[in-house]
This record gives C-alpha cells, structure tokens and sequence, in this order.
C-alpha cells in the first residue's frame, strides 16, 4: 500500500514478452465506473493509429465492456517487451537475467479529485512521493546499450537521466561484494527532492545495504550535458525505425466525436479544422490538427515530449534561436519516441511523416496533457490503399455524430 493507497497484489504485472513482427492480441476489459482507453507507449502502429487508444482517434470503452486491440510488435519497450528476431544480431551478449524497473510518481489522491483540482485552474503541486517497482543503482556502473527501441553507442553511467515516458536499457555487471544494494530513484528539477529506494539482492549475499544514499545530480546543466553523450549506433543491424499547457500558446481541447473517425467519416469539418496555429493565435481555444504531407520531413522547435506513430529525432535542445541551427545533429543523433524539454527550454526535433494516420504529439506530465498540451497530426495518403493506411476495425467503438452513420467502404487495394 504505497503512501497508504491500496494496489494490485502484483506491481508491476508480468511483461508481455514478444519479437518483432509478432501479432499482438490483447482483450481490455473496462471494470471502472467510467470509460476507458488504452494506449501503448513505444509501439510504432505502422499504418494504423486506429489500435493507438488516444482520445483523437478512438471512442472509449464504455463501463463494463471490452475492445480488443490487434497490432504487430515494432519498436516496444517497458512492460511490454519486443525482441528482435534471431537472425537479427543485437551488439552486445545476452545478459544473465532481465529485470524491469518502473518508477514515477506519487498521487495519494484519486485520478478524479487531481482533475477536480486541475479543472478549478489550481496546480497539483509537488507529489507525495515517488515509487519504484530509478535509475542509481548503488555502486555499480551501467552500460547503456538502448534507449526506446534504438540502439546506442555503448557509454557508462553511474547515474541516468530518465524523463516521463522514457526508457533505457542498461547492461549492469554483478562485479561488487555480495551484498544488498539499493536502486534509487529522485525527482529532478523540484524545490523539494522527493525519494524511493528498491533492494538488488546478490545470491548468498552476507550483508545490507548501506544506509547512506549517493548524492543526486544538482543542475540541469548536468542533465542537458548526459544528454549531449547519446549517440546512435549506426552500425547495430537492429532497433532501427520501422520505415495549463500550450502547444504555440493554443491549448487543445478533446472533442466529442475523435478526430480519425471524423476523418474516416468525411465529417471533419464539423469536428475540427486543419492547421489553425499561426504566430499570432486568437484567444479561444482550438482543436490543433495539422495537415503535413505524406513522406515529407518536419522540425520541430516544442516544449512537449511524447510523439505516437512517428519516430522523431532529438536534434537539439536548451534556448533555442536561429543560430542553434548550426548546432544541430543530424548525423546520429538517437531515434526516440520521448523527448525531454529542459526547464525554461526548448527542444527540436526532425519528424519523417512516412505512417498514414491520426497521431499524438503531447506532453507526457499529465497534468499538462491533461490541460491541452498537445496536438495531432493528421498523415494522409491521396492514394487510400491499403498500401498505406489499414481500414477501420469492424469492431471499433462508434460515438457521437458518426454512432448512426453508414459506414464508409472499405479499400481493397
């Protein structure tokens, strides 16, 4: 019972364990007293945003019912778990054993009083704590060998910077005295540090952890310097991509109807209108759809950090001006789907917009997703095949204005 807050008997729940190109069929069933939806951070659904379980393209599962979500396994990582297949050599040895570590943090309150108090205009404030089921892990060294589906250059860290959505794998050697030691996990960038510890546990280990805890990184200069040591590894034959919040001062606001289904639909223009951010944005509040060409390239100056379907590349972050351009890494800067934006900060990234759908660009601190920071992207193909966008699940969950309407015909080519 964290915090006082009853969980699961199991946290996390065991990893899905699958390989690349497998097909992945997992039935959601919606016990809450409201509706629900399911998204999958790290799964490039390539043609089909239809199984991404975002609010833009999919209508909730209602109370007491259930929606099954089918795609093939590309780019995943954390709890749910994408090898690559065997013919494919990854560029380091196969570890002894395979642990996942989730950490973030701590809202004693409910999801519905944290919306209460967001709705009201006020702040959630510092958490109540933070949880681990991390990164430090005490006196042992890590080697960083992926980070969200790409593979890195292999460097060493006694310490990592992980952002909200972000995920690293890491090598850890099991070269120090058997013993206890403590994994810890701290807030950044907080007036107040918040803290968890979790135990690594050495076989007929013969004494406990030490109780004093290794000193944090202070600055986010320090962050933004890790940062700048991540680099692609071009050479790995695998990991590879998959051929009060404001996004420009607008805030996005759900609609009733999502946005794919309006489009799949042809009723779009009763739900939302195409790329309404100018430099000079009005003052009501907008559903930010923006419209770029299909297989066309994108830069990005934002203060979000979380991008579904499309695998952005971090080519720059800090202030950013005009002469930041020169600066840019465009060589092997690491394929991601999570950027972090440093405080008071902008990041750029490079999009390829190469998979028809409807997708997310968001903030990943839910608060200020939450409050409309975030937008979509709309990848349409003039073609309408198959080739490049799947059809609508015959299953999918209908709402609102397009509940009652024919559905479209389906492509067949």
């Amino acid at each position: 019972m964290p915090l006082g807050s009853r969980t699961t008997a199991a946290c996390p729940r065991p990893n899905i364990n699958s390989t690349t190109t497998n097909n992945i069929v997992i039935n959601v069933f919606n016990y809450l007293d409201e509706p629900f939806l399911l998204t999958w951070n790290g799964i490039q659904h390539r043609k089909n945003s239809w199984q991404d379980g975002v609010l833009g393209t999919n209508c909730s599962i209602p109370p007491k019912m259930n929606y099954i979500y089918r795609f093939q396994a590309a780019r995943g990582f954390g709890g749910l778990r994408i090898n690559s297949r065997l013919l494919i050599p990854v560029p380091y040895d196969d570890p002894a054993d395979d642990y996942t570590i989730l950490a973030g943090d701590w809202f004693s309150k409910r999801h519905i009083s944290l919306k209460k108090i967001l709705d009201s205009g006020r702040n959630l404030g510092r958490c109540d704590g933070v949880h681990i089921n991390g990164k430090v892990t005490k006196g042992h060294n890590m080697r960083l060998v992926e980070m969200e589906g790409s593979h890195t250059m292999q460097s060493m860290y006694d310490s990592l910077d992980v952002h909200d959505g972000q995920c690293y794998n890491v090598l850890v050697t099991a070269n120090q005295e058997p013993m206890d030691y403590y994994v810890v996990a701290s807030t950044r960038f907080t007036r107040q540090m918040v803290t968890a510890t979790s135990i690594i546990r050495y076989t007929n280990g013969k004494g406990v952890a030490s109780s004093k805890l290794p000193p944090p990184p202070t600055s986010w200069a320090w962050s933004l310097n890790q940062f700048c040591t991540f680099r692609w590894n071009l050479t790995a034959s695998a990991a590879r991509p998959n051929p009060q919040g404001s996004y420009h001062y607008v805030s996005y606001v759900e609609p009733s109807t999502p946005l794919e289904l309006a489009e799949y639909y042809n009723v779009a223009d009763k739900v939302f209108k195409y790329d309404n951010i100018v430099d000079d944005p009005p003052t009501d509040i907008s559903k930010i759809t923006l419209d770029p060409i299909f297989l066309s390239f994108l830069s990005f100056k934002a203060q979000l950090n979380y991008v579904l379907g499309l695998t952005p590349f971090s080519i720059e972050t800090g202030t950013w001006s005009p002469k930041k351009r020169k600066n840019y890494n465009l060589l092997d800067v690491v394929s991601r789907h999570t950027i972090q934006v440093f405080p008071q900060s902008w990041a750029t990234i490079l999009l390829t917009f190469d998979n028809c759908g409807m997708w997310n660009i968001r903030s990943e601190i839910w608060d200020r997703h939450y409050l409309g920071q975030q937008l979509y992207v709309s990848v349409l193909s003039s073609a309408r095949s198959l080739k490049d966008e799947y059809n609508m699940p015959d299953d999918s969950p209908l709402c609102r204005i397009v509940e009652s309407m024919p559905k479209p015909q389906p492509c067949n080519v």
